[in-house]
């Protein structure tokens, strides 16, 4: 009996789907996905292109006190793994399409993450700061003064 037409697109649907999986799942393990998804510092220097960031952040007074994610990524769930799944994309197409600029720079959406970390980890500081000043967070980020706490400054 000959399969049908249907059956035969359905046999070659699987094995695209298959395939596809395959590769996806080895680039995945070879990348060393799953590492990202961790609090470990390390994760960050896997494509070798964050090397000087780790090295920095290594010298900072933050050195101690706080990991890659406590300054990087929202701390709420689940927008820390919508956060970690974004930026593993964005950091794996960059990284396979050698399209990031050197040397790297946060970008405007993370800027902001960061900002709402500091004020979340020294919002006792903060507060009585923008009391005694009248500093507005809108127009004035925590790293325009505190360039190198996080990392020893990169410039």
């Amino acid at each position: 009996m000959k399969p049908s037409r249907l059956v035969k697109i359905e046999i070659l649907a699987c094995l695209a789907i298959g395939i596809l999986a395959g590769i996806g799942l080895y680039t995945f393990d070879y990348a060393k996905g799953l590492s990202y998804f961790s609090n470990n510092p390390k994760a960050c220097m896997n494509c070798h292109i964050m090397t000087e960031q780790y090295d920095s952040w290594t010298k900072s007074s933050h050195h101690q006190a706080a990991k890659c994610n406590d300054c990087h990524i929202p701390h709420e769930f689940p927008w820390k793994y919508v956060e970690k799944s974004r930026n593993g994309w964005n950091h794996s197409k960059a990284f396979t399409l050698q399209n990031f600029p050197e040397p790297i720079r946060i970008s405007p959406h993370n800027r902001r993450i960061v900002q709402a970390n500091c004020i979340h980890c020294h919002e006792g500081m903060v507060s009585k700061l923008i009391e005694h000043r009248g500093v507005t967070l809108s127009t004035m980020r925590c790293t325009d003064c505190h360039r190198s706490v996080g990392h020893m400054s990169l410039d």
